[in-house]
């Protein structure tokens, strides 16, 4: 009988169930808006009130900006957007999560980022501890975003979301260690999991500090 192994660690097969899960997390955090276009469509179909069907309008226009909003980010956050090149201009990424934030009344951005351009994998990193720190504040508040190079590869990123009553699973805490095998992963924690094995490949690692009003997320990436 063999010892489980962390997912940084695993082989090809755990990768495949790694992309699942995100794909999973992908169609679980598209459900609601799509669901809302649906329904609204349901509506407009439905009503004949002029103000009821500008109202339906509305909703309907709100429902597609936020899915178009998710799916450009979680195409670069998971996936293999950016174009071909090695490195991506800062500015996409920053585009990408204010979007997120601005969906939310509660949350306030502060972009922090000294760097034009960033290598994929950091923007990937940044993107998914981005995510994390958003969804710890769950009552709002104000998320820091800061990355500088370090070295002529190197890129340092620190995540810190502060507000009333931060939430955060430490099951998600494990996955950004590297600590959950491949069979304890579900779709919450797989992006934990693909952060803590690309920041293993570049050498690095992900450093998580918390009280009841601040996450702090970091990510040393000497090779990125």
């Amino acid at each position: 009988m063999t010892t489980p192994t962390a997912f940084s660690e695993t082989t090809g097969g755990d990768a495949l169930e790694l992309a699942s899960l995100l794909c999973s997390r992908l169609c679980h955090d598209m459900l609601s808006p799509v669901g809302a276009l649906s329904n609204g469509l349901e509506l407009l179909a439905e009503e004949k009130d002029p103000v009821m069907r500008q109202r339906c309008m509305e909703l309907l226009e709100q429902s597609a900006r936020t899915s178009a909003d998710k799916l450009k980010f979680f195409r670069l956050a998971f996936g293999a957007a950016g174009g071909f090149g090695e490195a991506v201009p800062s500015n996409e990424p920053q585009a990408l999560i204010a979007a997120l934030v601005a969906a939310n009344a509660r949350l306030t951005l502060n972009w922090q980022v000294g760097m034009e351009m960033m290598p994929k994998p950091a923007v990937k990193v940044l993107l998914n501890l981005s995510l994390i720190g958003i969804e710890a504040l769950v009552r709002g508040g104000t998320l820091e975003i800061a990355a500088e190079p370090r070295g002529p590869r190197g890129v340092e990123i620190v995540v810190r979301a502060t507000g009333p009553r931060i939430a955060f699973d430490a099951t998600v805490g494990r996955a950004l260690r590297g600590e959950l095998t491949a069979g304890e992963l579900s779709s919450r924690t797989a992006p934990g999991a693909m952060i803590a094995a690309i920041a293993a490949r570049a050498g690095g690692e992900i450093q998580i500090a918390q009280t009841p009003e601040a996450l702090l997320l970091g990510a040393a990436l000497p090779s990125a």
